[in-house]
């Protein structure tokens, strides 16, 4: 495992960290399991976790709070996120700072987050959503001072909404944030417009999130793979979405190293960015961990296979279904 500053904190994170949103109300996710999972990770060299209150109320972070526990020796960061008080994922234009994270709310939550995380500090505190109107604002402000002065958060940082990664610049800008989340992956290049300079200017941890871009870049799905109805992804992969999908994975394929898998692949192309400190598949099996921690080798993708790669960027703009 190959490790990275995460920005201004100093942290050594490892280049592959832990989505954990699959640890708590997707299908097929068992306790027994999830552990073995988790403790391999740990065993081979992981020590990002990022959770939320919202990933199952709780029970993500009450999951990683065992995890902790069973590895004392050990220095994870922790990284969960405040969830929008009127539960809207994503935030739409014209949303309210006081109807989303008004400052009590911001307190609440990560007092419930430090209780279900069984920590006395959060290492990265995120917003779940985020809209770029409330930069200015003060009580996002007072609240998330008041909570670092009082020890309970280490750094504080936004969860970007999907394929907006630059609504948030202007509260980078303020000084305040220590770590991005944003989508980023072989179709999703924007971020690298705008949002990753002015991280790498204000040394700015990025954390890439959806790295498989939901699955579509594990080259598994086709136009008709469907989704149990209880599995957020059945409402995500509408017939368009799908069917663009399968297309746009599909001419990758023969851009696939010998080799290598697809998966492994999209991973390495993420790390050959230096401005990201860490990318968090979601994994909910072992083989899984074991594949994509081995990604991080310190080896990136050649140079040409980069280039390719780089022309089947895929920008999008927020959709109903989006999410």
């Amino acid at each position: 495992m190959q490790y990275r500053k995460f920005g201004r904190t100093g942290w050594n994170v490892s280049e592959i960290g832990y989505g954990m949103w699959g640890m708590a109300g997707w299908t097929g996710s068992e306790e027994q399991e999830v552990n073995k999972a988790l403790d391999r990770s740990i065993e081979l060299g992981c020590n990002f976790f990022d959770t939320a209150w919202a990933y199952g109320d709780g029970l993500s972070e009450q999951i990683l709070n065992k995890t902790i526990k069973r590895h004392p020796g050990k220095k994870l960061y922790v990284a969960t996120k405040i969830p929008p008080k009127n539960r809207k994922w994503p935030s739409r234009r014209g949303s309210a700072l006081k109807d989303v994270f008004p400052a009590d709310y911001i307190i609440e939550y990560t007092e419930k987050s430090l209780v279900n995380l069984g920590v006395d500090s959060i290492d990265l505190q995120q917003f779940h959503v985020w809209e770029d109107s409330w930069a200015q604002e003060d009580e996002w402000k007072e609240a998330i001072s008041q909570l670092t002065g009082q020890g309970k958060v280490k750094a504080w940082g936004l969860s970007v909404n999907r394929w907006e990664p630059d609504n948030c610049l202007e509260t980078i800008r303020t000084g305040l944030i220590d770590g991005i989340q944003v989508i980023y992956n072989i179709f999703d290049q924007a971020p690298e417009d705008h949002l990753m300079p002015l991280c790498r200017e204000k040394n700015i941890g990025v954390i890439a999130r959806v790295p498989f871009d939901e699955g579509t870049l594990t080259g598994t799905f086709t136009k008709e793979t469907t989704f149990p109805g209880n599995d957020w992804r059945a409402s995500y992969f509408v017939p368009d979405n799908l069917r663009s999908s399968v297309e746009h994975a599909d001419a990758l394929k023969p851009l696939i190293p010998a080799g290598m898998s697809m998966p492994e692949m999209a991973l390495r192309f993420i790390l050959s960015n230096p401005d990201i400190a860490t990318t968090i598949p979601g994994m909910r099996k072992i083989r899984n961990v074991e594949a994509n921690m081995a990604s991080s080798d310190g080896k990136g993708l050649q140079a040409d296979l980069l280039k390719q790669l780089k022309a089947h960027r895929w920008d999008r703009t927020p959709t109903e279904w989006s999410q």
